[in-house]
């Protein structure tokens, strides 16, 4: 962990801490690879505090069978909400995410994500976080009416940029490399005095593919691709006016308990 905190500051509900803290033991114990993402991992690289209700376990696709299947063994339910990408352990009313791609298609979890050793300690476990990297890409298309994680990308690059693996991250976002430069620039805007922060070859490589994409045709398919974004605000542009659309995620997410 790169960055202290105040374990205490990210105040779950008192009924919910128990359920995480031994839900954390149980996956250390499975020996199934996993690491702790989100509020946790944005904790561990910039050092911001916020409370959280939620636990958002990432693992490889081929893995997150194993951990639903060990938490069913000792009476946990189990809920695989969207074969793609997400899947619920719950007690009670209580659950945590085990994610295995992003909601989107854009990216699977895979081995390059584990390469890190970066670890926090958070309800007496020891755990492995995402690296800053694939951190990054987990949260560069979380941008809706409801949640932009736009602040969290630029913290995680002022704070972590040393460790983030530039040509990696590049190779991710290869298909969406404009999504890429919009959080750059939005980072360049946000702090001028850090602009070098970001490696020169970066912005010299994204800014040719502008240049040259300004000068084409547009392309003959009329493409929307905002439901990467966010699939509730362009239901509109797909369903009336004629775009093509590029995710086949559902509209609706439910959290409720499963009987």
């Amino acid at each position: 962990m790169s960055q202290p905190y105040d374990a205490a500051a990210f105040e779950p509900p008192p009924d919910a801490e128990a359920f995480y803290a031994e839900s954390l033991k149980l996956l250390t114990e499975s020996g199934i690879p996993f690491l702790l993402s989100g509020t946790y991992a944005v904790t561990a690289y910039t050092g911001i505090v916020r409370p959280t209700k939620d636990l958002d376990v990432f693992c490889k696709a081929g893995d997150y069978p194993k951990i639903l299947a060990y938490f069913q063994e000792r009476g946990y339910r189990t809920d695989v909400e969207d074969e793609r990408w997400i899947a619920k352990v719950w007690q009670d009313n209580r659950f945590f995410d085990v994610i295995f791609a992003m909601s989107n298609g854009t990216a699977p979890v895979t081995d390059a994500w584990f390469v890190n050793n970066d670890t926090i300690n958070v309800y007496g476990t020891q755990a492995k976080i995402t690296p800053p990297t694939e951190l990054l890409v987990s949260k560069m298309f979380i941008q809706d009416r409801y949640r932009y994680d736009g602040a969290d990308v630029v913290h995680v690059i002022l704070r972590a940029n040393d460790r983030i693996e530039w040509q990696r991250l590049m190779t991710y976002m290869e298909p969406y490399w404009e999504v890429l430069l919009t959080h750059l620039l939005n980072f360049r805007f946000i702090y001028p005095t850090e602009r070098d922060l970001i490696p020169r070859w970066v912005m010299d490589e994204l800014s040719a593919r502008l240049k040259a994409q300004v000068g084409l045709p547009p392309a003959r398919v009329k493409v929307c691709r905002g439901r990467l974004f966010s699939p509730r605000d362009y239901v509109m542009d797909i369903s009336e006016w004629g775009f093509a659309d590029v995710v086949g995620k559902g509209l609706e997410e439910r959290h409720e308990p499963i009987a």
